[in-house]
């Protein structure tokens, strides 16, 4: 036969996009903000973000082998992912530790799973997790922002979030937060470079404004009702980068419209509730694994109707 027919499963339709143009339209979003975190915290900076991406690539393609899977370094996830965890950890952690995450982020949360698109939980997440357990004074211990270009070693500061925490409340100025000057993790810090790979990824199709947008309204509405400082607890902590960058994880979040909806309300309910009335100043980290663990559950409850059934009838 000259054309055979090909009997496979769903879906049969192709849109033309793979994974490896997804993840490298992810990692173009990313450089604004990695740009931003070598200006404020130097080489440094540089240098846990080149050991997380390398350890996040020598650990995948080593499970592969050991696991005897088809090698998938080629499809780029697992530089998103060593990028990410990089960008949620501060720019003075130790290298073995920025490099233990990371092969705890793709061994255990992702290839342990089965590979990309069967983790259930957010890998980078799931890294920056296990680092805050295992090295809670070096994951706590915060750089200031641009102290390198004074030639200084090392100064620490103190988060937003945790000035809000200690405090109730505190000034803050709008334009450092928005420019990256204010005390946090590498990649969380300046919100106009996060904003711009934002709306690349939203230009470029990648993701789609509900999850993000729902999620920081949720967050500015519910801190605002309790007497928070709403705009510090949108432009503070990991808040943008999370909402932008890993609530949206394709294999993690809802499929249906309804379900996405759900799941960024509750991430926002969760890091409110986790901020204010927690132990610890942040909880994105928190919060969207909690809702990638009951993405089952969302999609299960708030299920669309079959296009051309009407609603069931009581007997």
């Amino acid at each position: 036969m000259e054309h055979p027919l090909l009997v496979s499963s769903s879906p049969h339709l192709h849109c033309g996009m793979s994974t490896r143009h997804i993840m490298r339209d992810v990692i173009i979003a990313l450089v604004p903000a990695l740009i931003a975190s070598v200006w404020l915290f130097g080489p440094r900076a540089l240098a846990v973000e080149l050991v997380c991406v390398a350890a996040a690539m020598a650990a995948e393609y080593l499970s592969r082998i050991v696991m005897k899977r088809p090698h998938t370094v080629g499809d780029l996830s697992c530089i998103v992912t060593g990028l990410l965890l990089a960008f949620n950890l501060p720019s003075t952690i130790p290298l073995w530790q920025a490099a233990f995450g990371a092969v705890v982020a793709i061994v255990v949360a992702k290839q342990m799973f089965g590979g990309l698109g069967q983790n259930f939980v957010n890998p980078a997440l799931v890294g920056r997790i296990v680092l805050i357990g295992s090295f809670p004074a070096e994951m706590g211990n915060w750089e200031t922002p641009l102290a390198w270009l004074g030639g200084v070693d090392a100064t620490t500061t103190a988060t937003p979030l945790a000035q809000l925490k200690e405090n109730g409340d505190a000034l803050f100025d709008p334009l450092e937060m928005l420019l990256g000057i204010r005390g946090g993790c590498l990649g969380e810090t300046c919100i106009i470079a996060l904003v711009i790979g934002g709306i690349y990824l939203m230009a470029r199709h990648i993701i789609r404004p509900l999850i993000p947008i729902t999620y920081i309204a949720t967050v500015f509405v519910l801190t605002w009702i309790l007497g928070e400082n709403p705009v510090a607890h949108v432009l503070s902590g990991g808040l943008m980068i999370g909402a932008i960058f890993m609530a949206t994880d394709y294999a993690t979040c809802p499929i249906n419209r309804g379900g996405k909806f759900v799941y960024a309300i509750g991430c926002g309910l969760l890091t409110v509730l986790i901020r204010v009335y927690g132990s610890l100043p942040e909880g994105v980290s928190f919060a969207i694994v909690i809702m990638n663990i009951l993405t089952p559950l969302i999609e299960k409850v708030v299920r669309p109707r079959v296009f051309g059934s009407g609603k069931a009838v009581a007997k």
